[in-house]
């Protein structure tokens, strides 16, 4: 604080003394904070938090609502020419998003100018050298820092506030040179409902004893998962913050995390992504180290990097500056549990001396928010300040990076673009895949007329995705195959992703740079399937083939007054060949034109025919769906709902509680998503000690409620739910379960023949593995092929009874009766393990070898069908939804077909001398 004030007095820059003063007296010890942050500078034009606030960031048992954050950094615009916010939009439920840029009073007279620099160094294919060194010396870099995409990590937003003010205000020669040289931009918030919701729940505690709800929903969807959004991009925030990128092209995006202690600033362990250039690896390291030197050179104990998380997967939302070679990069700093102190409890592995954690984390010291802040914006100031004083370098990197990516893409090893037929079966998938490129900076092509590349024929219209541009390796990390070593360090996430394996798209490697040069015409515009019907006039029916399009379940729903049918077998009409599973739809009374518009606008060829084919088949009967949520946590469940409401499907919203207070009879089919591999917890749910633990929307937590509310979140399905639950499956309802969650059927036995074994030494880490058909006849399985890529993510590993042990002598009535209750594999994993792999980690493969990936468990006249797999994977897997959709379609027909059963053995039976 001594180095502090001297400076400021030498610059005639008065100090608030009273903010000062509370930032010593809310900082535990001394050593938890550096001379940069331990007062702050007085200027009676701008505000500080505390004038605006009432309170100084760090102050215990305080946090501020988004609405109070904005306002702040509104007030900061208002009153300081270095200060402009920008608002990017709103949330899913309207709270807005802003982002502030901080300069000196020049800079942001002219951020056009410099963002229209930063445009076109990205594009290095429109620049000459000289060009680009010109931009380069004129440019400025910009450095990007967000907080709480988690709303749990609640110390980045307070602290933001507190670092823009100084930014703004501050006059020492560090502060001088970071405004001067750089263009600081802060999004204070990211996850905007999910903080305003967790503001709540603090209060709430505070005021009862610490007694409160967990953080059920952070946004509409997605809970800790909308830091997994960064491929899809299917999350408002994650679609915001790349509009954002786009429209700054910032060197570097600095998301702030919360967890372990003190301060770990991001490197990974590796294995890196095989498609990161390494400038921006080395990138990492250096301005990690940077931070660990001069944080560690000023006594901050604490300060690490390396042993945490491992720089793989493409699926963090920082993944829209590392995709697109700008740096991106995460602290996490040492919870405050809220806004509270707590007493530092470190295991051995976290306090020793490591050569990334040269000072390590100490044990027995008094904790709270005020020095998560302290940490936090001391290495954020010592970084903005490398990067001012670096500043032509990174841009250069930056700019480097483009330059190498195309080259790559050039390169006689290839590959050198991929195609995309744009006529396969799921034309309207492949659509989207490329759809998501695009939104991703990624340039897609169509070919302007049918050529040949490296064996592989394209045809006049398909999509060609060169790679001889800036985003090239992107496009290539989301098709490669991942190969994740059994030696490599723990995954910190999924190892496999390759995109057109999950979303059952055909796609082709070219390895030939005559692509290059082929005549193909940019994209402007998003790929739309303008769906037709064709076949003869005034048709007796209508046939759509089973593609497994998602198309289907939404033309069946759109269309819900008219009748359908499903073929359970295939035949042939005109000459064309029909699949298992082909919808025939009825034609005739004013049907036609409303069949044409749904076609046209979900991408689907139908053909009308005449006569109706002779054909056994059973009617689609438009089913009533619950979806089923608990009060556990709802991250999973979100993805579900996702996919549910961008396609359309109707559902009824429950959670676990009603299942014992509700007459079950009202729906077909209930959805029960994964909730976690503890059956037990799920049906007891939690401790019923001390009084009830509402989640609802009252004066003292306005924003809980909204999606479902209760008055108390403990009870789970409990026995009376399981009880009513049987039932209902028995009277022949349908549920349809993923993952570990099917054990609530198979431990409280409402499935016969099914169990769950755990896994010895089987590794098979949220990666993409080869399941084959084993009963194509099953409706789960009408239009998919005898392959199938599917996402699994370690269990679990069903075993079903397959014995076939019959007495010759038994009642062919008993037998018959036995086979229709035995449990029916519908999708297997691959039966040999080294045929298993498809993308990401395997070891042991030969524990999943065989077993069951999707197995239909009848139960009276109903079914419960049991998903090893996760079909709904992060709006990831789209080549699995219509084993769900085809379940949903066919609910009430799922016995068509049916396994005969085993033919009985012929026992030897002993003589009466071949007796013990």
């Amino acid at each position: 604080m001594v180095l502090a004030v001297i400076a400021a007095l030498a610059l005639q820059q008065p100090v608030d003394s009273a903010y000062t003063a509370k930032i010593r007296e809310l900082t535990t010890e001394p050593r938890f904070n550096t001379e940069l942050t331990d007062h702050l500078p007085a200027d009676t034009r701008v505000p500080t938090p505390f004038k605006v606030l009432g309170y100084v960031p760090g102050t215990v048992g305080r946090l501020s609502y988004v609405a109070d954050i904005t306002r702040y950094f509104r007030a900061l615009d208002a009153a300081s020419p270095r200060v402009k916010v920008f608002d990017l939009g709103t949330s899913d439920e309207g709270r807005p998003m802003i982002v502030a840029a901080i300069a000196d009073s020049a800079t942001i007279a002219q951020l056009d100018h410099y963002r229209d620099i930063t445009a076109a160094l990205a594009d290095p294919r429109r620049l000459t050298a000289d060009s680009a060194q010109r931009l380069i010396g004129t440019g400025k870099p910009i450095y990007y820092a967000t907080g709480s995409i988690h709303s749990p990590e609640t110390g980045s937003p307070e602290m933001l506030m507190e670092l823009a003010y100084r930014l703004a205000v501050e006059d020492t020669p560090l502060i001088r040179q970071i405004r001067d040289s750089i263009i600081t931009l802060i999004t204070p918030v990211t996850e905007l409902d999910g903080r305003d919701r967790m503001v709540d729940i603090y209060r709430y505690r505070k005021a009862n004893k610490n007694i409160g709800p967990g953080l059920i929903y952070w946004g509409k969807y997605t809970a800790h998962d909308n830091n997994r959004d960064g491929m899809v991009m299917s999350q408002v925030l994650t679609r915001t913050m790349m509009n954002t990128f786009f429209a700054w092209h910032p060197t570097v995006l600095h998301d702030l995390h919360e967890s372990v202690p003190f301060l770990y600033t991001s490197t990974g362990t590796g294995p890196y992504n095989r498609e990161l250039d390494p400038i921006v690896i080395s990138e990492w390291h250096e301005l990690a180290f940077q931070e660990i030197t001069e944080l560690t050179r000023r006594g901050l104990p604490g300060v690490w990097t390396h042993d945490f998380y491992d720089g793989w997967t493409p699926n963090y939302m920082f993944w829209v500056a590392n995709g697109h070679n700008s740096i991106g990069r995460f602290y996490e700093t040492y919870t405050s549990r809220g806004a509270d102190c707590h007493t530092v409890k470190l295991p051995e592995r976290q306090t020793s001396i490591e050569w990334f954690r040269p000072n390590p984390p100490v044990n027995g010291v008094r904790w709270c928010i005020r020095n998560n802040i302290n940490y936090q914006q001391s290495a954020l100031l010592i970084a903005l300040n490398y990067m001012a004083r670096n500043g032509r370098r990174y841009l250069d990197q930056f700019y480097r990076k483009g330059v190498r990516a195309v080259e790559r893409g050039r390169a006689k090893d290839g590959p050198n673009a991929y195609h995309i037929p744009a006529s396969q079966a799921r034309a309207v998938e492949a659509a989207n895949l490329v759809n998501l490129l695009r939104f991703h900076g990624i340039e897609v092509r169509r070919a302007d007329h049918a050529f040949k590349a490296a064996g592989t024929d394209v045809a006049a219209g398909d999509y060609i995705v060169r790679l001889d541009q800036p985003y090239g390796p992107l496009a290539k990390s989301y098709f490669s195959k991942q190969d994740y070593g059994a030696d490599d360090p723990r995954p910190y996430d999924d190892t496999g992703w390759t995109l057109q394996y999950v979303r059952n798209v055909v796609l082709h490697a070219i390895n030939d740079t005559s692509v290059l040069h082929a005549p193909a015409t940019l994209m402007t515009a998003d790929a739309r399937v303008k769906g037709q019907v064709t076949g003869v006039k005034a048709p007796a029916a209508y046939l759509i083939a089973p593609t497994t399009e998602s198309g289907l379940i939404q033309f069946r729903f759109a269309l819900r007054d008219i009748r359908m049918w499903a073929s359970e077998d295939s035949f042939t009409l005109d000459r064309r060949t029909w699949g298992r599973g082909t919808t025939i739809v009825s034609a005739g009374e004013g049907a036609d034109r409303r069949i044409t518009q749904a076609a046209e606008s979900l991408g689907l060829s139908i053909t009308g025919v005449r006569p109706v084919p002779q054909v056994a088949r059973h009617e689609l009967d438009v089913p009533r769906i619950a979806l089923v949520h608990s009060w556990l946590n709802t991250q999973n469940e979100g993805w579900v709902r996702y996919a549910f409401d961008v396609l359309g499907i109707p559902y009824t919203y429950l959670s676990v509680q009603h299942l014992k207070t509700l007459d079950l009879k009202q729906f077909n089919v209930l959805v029960l998503p994964y909730v976690t591999n503890n059956a037990q917890q799920i049906v007891n749910g939690l401790p019923m000690n001390g009084p009830p633990i509402p989640w609802r929307r009252s004066a003292e937590t306005p924003n809980l409620g909204g999606l479902d509310s209760t008055d108390d979140v403990r009870p789970g399905i409990g026995l009376e739910g399981m009880t009513a639950l049987s039932q209902w499956i028995g009277a022949g309802g349908v549920v349809i379960t993923e993952g570990g969650t099917s054990a609530v059927f198979t431990d409280y036995g409402v499935t016969r023949g099914v169990d769950i074994t755990p896994a010895r030494q089987l590794r098979a880490s949220g990666g993409i593995y080869r399941a084959v058909m084993k009963d194509g006849r099953s409706p789960i399985a009408y239009g998919y092929a005898d392959t199938l890529a599917v996402y699994f993510n370690q269990s679990p590993l069903f075993q079903v009874d397959t014995s076939t042990d019959i007495p010759e002598d038994q009642d062919a009535g008993l037998t018959a009766e036995q086979a229709r209750t035995r449990p029916r594999v519908v999708l297997s994993f691959h039966q040999k393990r080294d045929s298993l792999r498809l993308s990401g980690l395997l070891v042991s493969g030969e524990e999943l070898a065989g077993r069951p990936a999707v197995l239909d468990a009848p139960v009276g006249q109903g079914h419960v069908v049991l998903f090893a797999i996760r079909p709904f994977w992060r709006w990831e897997t789209q080549g699995s939804f219509a084993l769900v959709f085809n379940t949903i379609l066919n609910w009430n027909d799922l016995g068509v077909s049916w396994p005969a059963a085993p033919q009985p053995n012929a026992r030897p039976v002993a003589a009466p001398d071949d007796g013990p």
